[in-house]
């Protein structure tokens, strides 16, 4: 389904890995929204854990479709990517401004740009590839006219094409289990995007020299993990940078990264 969104960069193009989100923009529209962090999201450092602020992304899409009265006519996303730029960690208690925009958009898919800010002086950026679903058919589907003009109003970028970031080989080894749960899935029988971060947390725990100073997770969805399936985690550190592949008898399903962050 994805080989028809491949664009191959030039060679003298900066890797995308390497470069900051945009900025938030000055006009157009742009969903803002305040929420409380809950001690659910907390690590042991009192930091809000990867994986809660993957939850902060899901609620805010949903709310911002129902915002713009797009819920029920656009009701199914599946994400390809998640970029999670810590600049400073959001620590509890704090209240959250999240704000969302599209930076940018195709017919069928767009780039979800999200500020998260708290009142203790966090601040995490991040963006989702997401593309826009048929249920019945599970093939990417045309948005409509008016949500597809809502969102170019803080894009020039209107023609985007899928790029993938991550594509490093399966090492040699054998991985990590990692047990799955029934309340992992998702309403396309599928292991939620949350579920994913929360082994990009269990396998990055003891990388403190990197997340120490403002760091990227990358989450690239390669093909659907489904329930009952048995998933190994495989890890890898080269430099300043941990790869983790999500593999099913050796086939990557996922691809994550941590990385430092440029800002």
């Amino acid at each position: 389904m994805m080989n028809q969104l491949v664009d191959r960069p030039s060679p003298a193009a900066p890797h995308p890995l390497a470069l900051p989100l945009a900025p938030v923009p000055t006009s157009g529209h742009i969903f803002d929204v305040t929420r409380r962090l809950g001690t659910v999201d907390m690590d042991e450092n009192q930091h809000l854990r990867i994986d809660g602020i993957a939850r902060h992304l899901q609620d805010a899409g949903v709310d911002h479709l129902a915002h713009t009265g797009a819920l029920e006519s656009h009701p199914h996303w599946i994400v390809r990517r998640t970029v999670i730029d810590v600049l400073q960690p959001i620590t509890w208690p704090a209240q959250l401004r999240i704000r969302r925009w599209c930076s940018g958009i195709s017919p069928r898919w767009c780039t979800m740009r999200a500020r998260i800010d708290s009142d203790t002086g966090g601040l995490i950026e991040t963006e989702g590839f997401w593309i826009h679903m048929n249920k019945d058919t599970m093939s990417p589907s045309r948005v409509a006219d008016e949500f597809f003009e809502l969102m170019c109003t803080t894009t020039d970028d209107h023609r985007l094409r899928w790029r993938q970031w991550l594509d490093s080989p399966l090492p040699a080894g054998a991985g990590s289990r990692f047990p799955l749960r029934r309340t992992d899935t998702d309403h396309f029988q599928h292991i939620t995007n949350t579920a994913y971060w929360h082994a990009v947390h269990e396998f990055t725990a003891d990388t403190g020299e990197i997340t120490r100073g403002p760091h990227r997770f990358v989450l690239e969805y390669n093909k659907p993990i489904r329930y009952g399936e048995s998933l190994d985690i495989h890890t890898e550190r080269q430099g300043d940078a941990v790869t983790l592949w999500f593999t099913v008898d050796q086939d990557t399903r996922a691809i994550a990264q941590l990385r430092p962050a440029q800002h």
